[in-house]
């Protein structure tokens, strides 16, 4: 069952309804659901599907045309054509017939097999394709590759592309089809634990419990994800061991260039170049204080993708014992007591998602473009201070508290969030605080009072 990218979806029906030439770059990181995407988006239409190997020219070449002479009905088992050259020259014969379709997929395997392709088919599309009625889709895995090698300047196919779409993993709200079958506390834990990636969600078993189905993805050496994080690496870098170390470190909650660098080993000036890559592949995040310029010193590093964030804490540091068949134990004693801190990040990032919501995001008294985290120096009490949620915009800044936990949100909470809004210089000031039990009556008064917006998560999920 197609779930989810109704928008990307809708913009290819677009692209296609246009009847001229369109070149859709699509990618993003693995699992994410680009092929379950195009697929979709063929469906019945006039296409050549193509997914490259990681092989030789001659290989890809033999498979792409297959691919070709399948569709045009003259296919046989040693039809194959002499070149890459007379195979796109056969294209540009069909697309000057009719509406078609030609989907090259995992094309960063291809480029490397045979470099000249990417000149090729900027000459087909400069003095072909671009008067025809092809619509073009390459697609990749390896987001450095298609950055840099495919919509980068220096590409000979820089600039052709009329569209890109990378595909990112799944909010919470648009992982809830897939999600149905638990409680919403257990969906979200299971949206933490799989980052939202649309085929890590498709492997949970709906006949499970929540618990039941992290054991079986993460603590048995048979489990989908037990290995996942390495084996991604494995694809996107070429010497992984030192980003393992990262990762740990920043899992671990050191946020600081120089905090990761000690905790590593590594030099401050290497360990950078590696924090770089890992933010270009999605793995991790370079925040700055939501009031601050991008170029901001005040520089922390957090692990943007959660399914990360839970291996690195939890799986990598006891995989010794997971090997021996002590996952279970491992997930008993070093685990469950350990969920709801880690869920503590998780539903702060569904917070923000949620800010971001149409209906959300208009509900409030000004409108807000930037939402972050902030922290900071309380110059009065000469302390440090930190708001959970801070969304930033023209006229004003909305400050608010996640707390997932089991008790509901007493007074303090509420007391501390005005406190800290006293440090912010701005012409509107805005506060709601979100809680997974709900609020005590005293704060449910205090807000009242104070215009606090208080937010259960069951309001949020309904």
């Amino acid at each position: 069952m197609f779930i989810g990218r109704e928008t990307e979806l809708e913009a290819l029906e677009k692209q296609y309804q246009s009847q001229r030439f369109e070149f859709a770059v699509v990618y993003g990181r693995r699992r994410v659901g680009k092929t379950t995407l195009i697929r979709e988006f063929a469906g019945s239409k006039n296409c050549i599907y193509y997914m490259a190997a990681e092989g030789t020219a001659k290989e890809n070449l033999s498979s792409l045309s297959k691919s070709v002479l399948d569709y045009t009905g003259q296919g046989r088992i040693e039809a194959e054509f002499s070149s890459f050259e007379a195979l796109l020259s056969w294209i540009d014969g069909l697309c000057s017939k009719e509406r078609l379709v030609v989907v090259i997929d995992e094309y960063p395997y291809l480029a490397t097999a045979y470099p000249p392709i990417s000149s090729l088919i900027q000459r087909h599309i400069d003095l072909c394709w671009k008067d025809s009625r092809l619509f073009l889709i390459l697609c990749g895995s390896s987001m450095s590759f298609m950055e840099t090698q495919v919509l980068g300047y220096k590409s000979p196919l820089y600039g052709r592309r009329t569209s890109q779409y990378r595909l990112k993993p799944f909010t919470f709200f648009e992982a809830g089809g897939m999600l149905s079958a638990w409680s919403k506390e257990d969906a979200a834990l299971l949206y933490g634990v799989t980052g939202g990636v649309p085929d890590y969600l498709d492997r949970l078993d709906p006949h499970s419990s929540a618990q039941e189905n992290i054991r079986q993805l993460f603590f048995c050496e048979s489990g989908r994800l037990y290995e996942e994080p390495v084996n991604l690496l494995k694809q996107e870098l070429m010497s992984p061991a030192s980003y393992h170390s990262i990762l740990t470190a920043i899992a671990g909650g050191a946020v600081k260039l120089n905090e990761i660098s000690q905790k590593t080993g590594l030099e401050t000036g290497g360990c950078s170049n590696q924090i770089t890559s890992l933010i270009s592949l999605g793995i991790v995040r370079r925040e700055v204080p939501v009031t601050e310029k991008e170029r901001s010193r005040r520089t922390n590093y957090r692990l943007d993708d959660t399914m990360f964030q839970f291996w690195y804490r939890f799986v990598r540091p006891n995989r010794g014992s997971i090997s021996m068949g002590l996952g279970d134990i491992v997930f008993d004693r070093a685990v469950k007591g350990q969920i709801n801190d880690y869920m503590g990040r998780v539903f702060e990032e569904i917070c923000r998602q949620y800010l971001f919501k149409p209906e959300i995001c208009v509900s409030f008294p000004f409108f807000y473009t930037k939402v972050g985290r902030w922290w900071g120096n309380n110059p009065e009490e000469k302390c440090q201070e930190e708001v959970d949620i801070a969304a930033l915009g023209e006229e004003g800044i909305l400050l608010g508290e996640c707390k997932w936990r089991k008790e509901k949100v007493d007074i303090s909470v509420a007391e501390t969030l005005l406190r800290r809004g006293s440090l912010f210089h701005y012409e509107k000031r805005a506060y709601c605080i979100f809680s997974k039990s709900g609020f005590e009556d005293a704060v449910v008064e205090y807000a009242r009072v104070h215009e606090i917006r208080l937010i259960s998560f069951a309001e949020m999920c309904s």
